[in-house]
């Protein structure tokens, strides 16, 4: 049957016994062939100077999706060699193939298979192929490498010559694998200075910093180098009047029991009217903590009040700070001021209050009573009571006693003991600071 199933006579024409025979010569064997039918030299031409082919119906082209030539494995041609041949490619590099005007290799020429394309071979870490025992070195033609711009610096030789061979290991592969982390390196500085330039610009500043500055290290310009650690500004805090000042409660013990030892307040204050003029001097136990400056003002204003002693110009009073005044106003805490009221035979223990101890120079206020004031005038009018408290001792110093209130619903008169009740007799009245009130 032959080498084909089919029946009848053998074609004629390439292919054949006939052609083949005429093949074989000096030159042996024919050479494997290309899986293609040669083109007959004696076949009219076709359009286009093609010969059309024999014995089969004319047909279109390949698929119209293979526009690379060769396919997937390339189109450079890989030479392959017979066992006799390649004994004599060592002394002979094997001549590059000819082909005729139709593009077919000449007849006893070995057509040549196409191998796989480099740059596969390359990106899957395959050797290239070796060149013919004996030839001439020539390096391979490598594929352009895309990140050659940005990888460059990689395949620069070391040695002293530049044009030395690159060394071993630095083919495609390393120059891809250079030229991917460069890329990647530049993306991320390319995303570090955009978050610091969009962040500048949420801060309020419209000017990019540059790219290549470190902030942090010792070359970088910080921003908080050269400036000092902003100090919070304290909110101006607008000094106590004298009337806040004494409308204010002060803290202190009711049980207290200072030093014993005064010390007299420094500077005087004229007397600011006319008739008789009463000097006076303050003195104020150590240890109190209380504002003393606060103190003698309010003796000194109180007293020359018009709705006080002074009314009408009866009277005025000098503060002084030398010997022999007429009285001495003493500030002192609740047990010194026990000890003191004592010596009149005045026990002023049982309502922490106040006295004029008349067998000595002073009239005693007592420290808690002016800090804390009492709960018949309450926390509302600790600076009506701290006047009325002034008044009642220094008028108990001029001569007076003490008085109760006789109309419901009035003023008590400044005389009377408004520290301890409003409600005497069963009758209450309204607390008052003055000798002469205005209300």
């Amino acid at each position: 049957m032959g080498r084909h199933s089919r029946k009848g006579p053998e074609p004629a024409g390439p292919g054949t016994g006939a052609d083949d025979a005429e093949e074989l010569g000096a030159n042996g064997p024919p050479a494997p062939g290309t899986g293609r039918r040669r083109k007959r030299t004696d076949a009219p031409a076709g359009s286009g100077g093609h010969t059309p082919f024999q014995q089969g119906a004319q047909v279109r082209g390949g698929h119209p999706e293979q526009h690379e030539p060769g396919g997937g494995w390339g189109t450079g041609p890989q030479p392959r060699f017979r066992i006799d041949e390649q004994r004599s490619a060592a002394a002979t590099p094997p001549p590059r193939p000819q082909r005729t005007a139709q593009g077919q290799p000449p007849t006893g020429t070995r057509p040549l298979i196409p191998g796989p394309r480099r740059e596969f071979v390359e990106a899957f870490g395959e050797p290239a192929a070796p060149s013919a025992p004996g030839g001439p070195s020539v390096p391979p033609a490598r594929p352009a490498d895309p990140y050659a711009s940005v990888g460059e610096w990689d395949e620069r030789p070391q040695g002293p010559s530049a044009d030395a061979p690159a060394k071993e290991g630095k083919g495609g592969k390393g120059r891809t694998f250079a030229g991917i982390t460069a890329a990647a390196v530049t993306t991320v500085l390319a995303v570090v200075v955009a978050g610091q330039v969009a962040q500048d610009n949420g801060a309020g500043s419209t000017a990019a910093q540059p790219s290549g500055v470190d902030r942090g290290g010792p070359d970088g310009a910080s921003r908080s180098d050269g400036r000092g650690t902003p100090t919070p500004r304290k909110a101006e805090v607008k000094p106590l009047s004298y009337a806040e000042k004494m409308a204010r409660a002060y803290p202190l013990d009711p049980k207290l029991k200072a030093s014993g030892k005064f010390e007299t307040v420094p500077g005087k204050a004229k007397a600011p009217g006319r008739g008789r003029k009463y000097r006076y001097r303050i003195d104020v136990e150590k240890g109190l903590g209380l504002d003393v400056a606060l103190f003698a003002r309010a003796v000194q204003e109180t007293l020359n009040d018009d709705r006080s002693w002074a009314h009408d110009g009866a009277m005025t009073f000098e503060r002084v700070s030398t010997a022999d005044p007429d009285f001495v106003v003493t500030l002192a805490s609740p047990g010194t001021t026990g000890d003191w009221c004592a010596k009149s035979g005045l026990d002023t223990t049982v309502d922490n209050v106040s006295c004029d101890s008349a067998a000595t120079e002073r009239v005693m206020i007592n420290a808690y009573r002016w800090a804390q004031g009492s709960s018949t005038f309450g926390p509302d009018k600790l600076f009506a009571y701290r006047q009325m408290l002034i008044n009642h001792e220094v008028g108990h110093r001029l001569g007076h006693n003490h008085v109760s209130c006789r109309t419901p619903g009035a003023l008590a008169p400044v005389m009377q003991q408004q520290t301890k009740s409003l409600d005497i007799d069963d009758i209450k009245c309204r607390p008052n600071s003055w000798v002469y009130p205005t209300d």
